[in-house]
Order: structure tokens, then C-alpha cells, then sequence
């Protein structure tokens, strides 16, 4: 389901842990998305943020397929849609 959210949202998303944390702390994310084969110190870090802030935060299970749904040829261990 959150892969077809990400490809449907394409233009209004934030790709990466970093810009995520960063969109998330400017009030800019309606939710974020993780990847569960990603490395769990960074995801874990937007896990916590988005409980904190009440965003919504969905996992899936591929860092590739995440990836693939944000229209990149890499992996994505984080994605945010953005308002």
C-alpha cells in the first residue's frame, strides 16, 4: 500500500533520512514511510521524531522497492510526503 502512496505523491516528496528529519522538523510531512532492511539507527531516529510529532509513519519491507515507487535506481531507507 505505502509503495503505491510514494509513486502516486512523486512530485511531493523527500527522499533520505536526512532531508526527512529535516522536512519533518519544518512542519513540511503529512507522513513517512521506512524501509525495514534499512539500517535501524537511522529509521529508528524517524520513528521516534514522527511518534513525537503525531506523524503518521508506515514501514515496508525494501529499501529497493522504495526506491523504485520514488522513480530512483537506488534504494531508499526513507521517504516523507510532504503537505
Amino acid at each position: 500500500m505505502s509503495y503505491e502512496k510514494v509513486a502516486e505523491a512523486k512530485s511531493d516528496i523527500v527522499i533520505g533520512t536526512k532531508q526527512t528529519l529535516k522536512a519533518m522538523k519544518n512542519g513540511e510531512v503529512t507522513e513517512v514511510i521506512t524501509a525495514e532492511d534499512a539500517d535501524q539507527s537511522m529509521t529508528e531516529k524517524v520513528a521516534r521524531l514522527a511518534k513525537q510529532l503525531g506523524i503518521p509513519h508506515a514501514r515496508v519491507t525494501s529499501m529497493r522497492e522504495l526506491g523504485r515507487a520514488c522513480g530512483i535506481d537506488v534504494g531508499a531507507a526513507t521517504v516523507a510526503i510532504k503537505q
